[in-house]
């Protein structure tokens, strides 16, 4: 595998992965913007207008159409938090054409069915259309509806709202219900033409050879665009340590607790910086290995899950565990007994070989799908050096006992959420 990158426009590049172990093609539009309450549900909602309509499809059911005779070509959008950015993705895959009937060049026709999308949406007189904009807040607000019922995911989304009130982290990546409820035909065309005037642009393609004409083709479209004012993408901040411990507790009408604790770490950034923080976070609770799944779960029996993840682009470490309400202290302390012990370096070798191998199998299977590939080439924002999933195996294998150590040594519990259910007679 081998990546190439070529400047496309102010603030725009197109990152060729050839890979030669895939049947499609993939190509991917990711826009990055600032994170802010007042733009996210517009720029969260964005791309999933922009992939059930355009203007040469301007229905739903002619847009698939056309993806069946591309032989099923698949369609995606999302939106991610990577950092203090939005990440606003859309993306096609389509089956190579060496495998078409008469050599027929369905790549050519996918992508150019992207570019219309991203380019030529489905708009009048400045403004999408209000029937299309009201389909896709009804889901976005689902959605939204659905990480509240799901009550692991709102624990930690409460978590790291109260861990970064006031700074762009703790903005949710979908807005909120009455954010979306607010957004109009008139706003969300302001969010496509400040996302094309603004953002950081990055094209992902993952193929066995590269389409040609595609980056110079993305080159003409956005010269049609004022671009200034790019997104810089270098500028996210780390996790500020604590001057004092916060602790949140939620009480609703729920059968098992939730437990989640944020701490900051002395470390951030990308692979290169901040491998050393992941091999800790997995050691202290990345696998059946770890510290906190053998001890806090398995040996004392204090809770039903306990997990540890990192955001290494905020230096940021989670630990979420489900918990019985007179066990959410004990489990608590118990945390924190764990990771005094790898600060002391009292880890095992065994534990420590487990992580490092866990990790490099997980990067090894990056060249099994594509969209591990892309997601993991879209999130590789904040230097300009971009690693491939081997690059990055190769720092970690270069990580000692020590590393992990002093590592742990700077890290601090920041927040602490709890999610508790009622006492009898509580309304």
């Amino acid at each position: 595998m081998s990546v190439k990158v070529t400047q496309l426009s102010n603030g725009a590049e197109g990152v060729f992965i050839k890979n030669d172990r895939f049947n499609t093609t993939l190509v991917s539009f990711n826009f990055y913007m600032p994170l802010k309450p007042e733009t996210a549900a517009d720029y969260a909602l964005l791309p999933f207008v922009l992939t059930t309509c355009s203007k040469e499809y301007p229905d739903f059911s002619k847009l698939n159409f056309k993806l069946s005779k591309l032989y099923g070509a698949e369609l995606s959008a999302s939106v991610e938090k990577i950092g203090d950015f939005q990440l606003i993705k859309i993306a096609v895959s389509v089956i190579d054409d060496r495998f078409t009937l008469d050599n027929e060049s369905l790549c050519d026709s996918a992508i150019k069915l992207l570019t219309q999308l991203v380019f030529e949406p489905k708009v009048k007189d400045g403004a999408f259309f209000d029937e299309d904009i009201a389909r896709e807040k009804r889901k976005a607000i689902e959605h939204i509806k659905g990480e509240m019922s799901e009550k692991r995911l709102y624990a930690r989304k409460r978590l790291i709202e109260e861990m970064y009130k006031g700074e762009p982290y703790g903005t949710s990546k979908c807005g909120t219900e009455q954010d979306v409820e607010k957004i109009t035909a008139k706003s969300l065309y302001g969010a496509w033409q400040d996302v094309l005037s603004h953002a950081f642009l990055r094209v992902n393609v993952i193929s066995r050879s590269m389409p040609q004409g595609l980056f110079d083709g993305i080159a003409d479209r956005l010269s049609a665009f004022e671009r200034e004012d790019i997104t810089d993408i270098t500028q996210s901040k780390p996790t500020k340590k604590a001057e004092k411990i916060n602790t949140v507790t939620e009480n609703m009408d729920i059968a098992q607790g939730k437990l989640v604790m944020g701490f900051s770490s002395n470390t951030y950034g990308d692979e290169e910086s901040a491998s050393n923080l992941s091999v800790m976070c997995d050691i202290f609770g990345g696998g059946p290995y770890s510290r906190l799944f053998c001890n806090v779960r398995e040996k004392m029996s204090l809770c039903y899950y306990c997990s540890a993840s990192c955001v290494k682009s905020k230096g940021l470490i989670v630990v979420d565990c489900g918990v019985e309400k007179e066990n959410a202290e004990k489990a608590q302390n118990e945390i924190l007994n764990q990771l005094e012990i790898m600060k002391s370096g009292n880890f095992s070798d065994s534990e420590f070989d487990s992580s490092l191998k866990s990790i490099t199998d997980s990067l090894n299977s990056y060249n099994d799908s594509q969209g591990l590939l892309d997601r993991g080439y879209s999130v590789k924002i904040l230097k300009d050096r971009i690693l491939s999933p081997e690059d990055t195996a190769d720092i970690l294998s270069k990580i000692t006992r020590e590393d992990v150590t002093n590592i742990a040594k700077g890290i601090n519990l920041h927040t602490v959420y709890k999610l508790l259910p009622k006492e009898e007679g509580d309304k």
